[in-house]
């Protein structure tokens, strides 16, 4: 079905034919990516038990073994930008989608423990790269009036990952000895279907332009919207590339620049350092101490995913309304009073069924709230000039963070206890409500040079 709307970037107004089916189709594709990401980073919540018995780990390597993919993913982040400019979004998430495959297969029949963590840490890699390309893709390929829509597709596609990995743990789980292996390895079948799937989705209109394809980014653009849309995107495009300037790293430390940057840091590492990641990866081992059998620990887990799934709508609806800067104080608080929660009822030794409630409602208001705010936050705050490097550095910040907790969380259970571990997430949130509360500004309706004006004028 085609769906008519009107081009705002010609004088006179002039009616334009989207083909929604089409961009759907591609975008869908390549939200795929999506869910390879969400699937990859959640996968090893169910086989935690199973490795670490067989590797014979203590809680220093399991830490490692988990957080170890964040540490790829940071080194994909970085990786993917320039290969991206230079092989192409589709080829590189072609890649991405063999190395998935190749990754999910090599860590469940790994044979010996850095062999495991070294397939780990290459899964990691296009997790990290696939996070980057594929809204970068989405977002290249999509008409304006489409594109928050798609994006935000994409967003939710990760979460749809979370939920069918906890799926496919629970469905494996009595699948004898090796059930860890075949849960690792069922990532591979996905993998294969968005890398099939890559092959009927063009390369981005912008991409090609920029290597002086144009007869060929005319074709895209055209299956897009038709000839007039076409003419006049590409106009567009091509002005974009003439105004461009070189940004340089060292711009992120000038005076008048790094408040912006820092506060985009900070985002990125609260929206991590918070405690969602100790929940989503170790969910069946936190049900499992909490007086829970193996099968029910990991059926709540599949709970945790939809809850996540249903509760992301929440913020879609929210954002435009409530704006960035609230959501961010009203999660960063209920998480706060929800990790205390959890604290006291590890402390107070209540019955499982209370943990599952605060751990579904941490979940829900993440969802909610910090999770898909944080994105737009940070594709908000930096300026046109440096939002390149800027985002890369928030994005390695957010990684390098989100490996510290997910490989620390095994420790400090083992040497403080779960109720002081999750006092300590509780202390976080509220530090960061402390932060958003004094030094966040609202980017909702604002343009990127108001925002550079509001922040720029904030003391050091």
């Amino acid at each position: 079905m085609a769906v008519l709307i009107q081009s705002q970037s010609q004088a006179v107004s002039s009616l334009a034919t989207i083909n929604r089916q089409y961009v759907y189709l591609i975008s869908a594709i390549a939200a795929l990516g999506g869910v390879l990401f969400g699937f990859d980073l959640v996968i090893i919540s169910g086989t935690v038990p199973f490795f670490t018995q067989f590797f014979r780990l203590d809680a220093f390597q399991t830490g490692w073994a988990v957080g170890c993919i964040n540490l790829g993913a940071a080194l994909g982040a970085l990786l993917a930008g320039k290969l991206s400019d230079s092989l192409g979004r589709r080829r590189l998430l072609m890649l991405c989608a063999g190395l998935f495959a190749l990754t999910g297969a090599g860590t469940g029949w790994a044979m010996s423990f850095p062999l495991f963590v070294g397939f780990r840490m290459l899964s990691g890699v296009a997790v990290g790269a696939a996070a980057l390309v594929c809204p970068m893709y989405v977002a290249e390929i999509s008409p304006a009036t489409m594109r928050g829509r798609m994006v935000s597709f994409y967003q939710l596609s990760i979460v749809i990952g979370i939920l069918l990995a906890y799926l496919s743990n629970y469905l494996l789980l009595n699948t004898g000895a090796d059930n860890w292996r075949w849960m690792f390895s069922a990532q591979s079948a996905p993998s294969l279907l968005f890398f099939v799937g890559l092959f009927l989705v063009a390369e981005s209109p912008r991409w090609l332009i920029r290597k002086g394809r144009h007869e060929e980014a005319g074709g895209v653009l055209t299956r897009i919207g038709g000839p007039d849309y076409a003419q006049t995107e590409a106009a567009q495009i091509q002005a974009s590339f003439a105004q461009e300037s070189r940004e340089a790293v060292g711009d992120l430390f000038r005076k008048e620049l790094w408040p912006i940057v820092f506060i985009g840091i900070v985002v990125a590492v609260f929206s991590q350092a918070v405690g969602q990641n100790s929940l989503f990866s170790y969910a069946p081992e936190l049900f499992r101490q909490a007086g829970m059998g193996q099968d029910s620990a990991f059926l709540q887990s599949i709970i945790i995913g939809v809850i996540n799934f249903l509760f992301t709508f929440v913020a879609i609806g929210t954002i435009d309304k409530l704006g960035r800067k609230k959501l961010l104080q009203y999660g960063s608080v209920l998480l706060g009073l929800d990790a205390l929660a959890l604290s006291a009822a590890f402390y107070w030794q209540l019955p499982g069924a209370w943990v599952l409630v605060f751990v579904l409602t941490f979940i829900a208001i993440y969802a909610a709230t910090l999770g898909p705010v944080t994105w737009v936050a940070l594709s908000e705050l930096f300026p046109n000039r440096i939002r390149g490097n800027a985002l890369a550095l928030a994005t390695l910040a957010l990684w390098i963070t989100n490996f510290f907790t997910t490989a620390s969380f095994p420790i400090m259970k083992q040497h403080w206890g779960l109720p002081l571990t999750f006092g300590l997430h509780a202390l976080l949130c509220f530090v960061y409500f402390l932060f958003v509360r004094l030094r966040m500004p609202e980017t909702k309706g604002k343009s990127l040079e108001e925002i550079e004006r509001e922040l720029t004028r904030m003391p050091d």
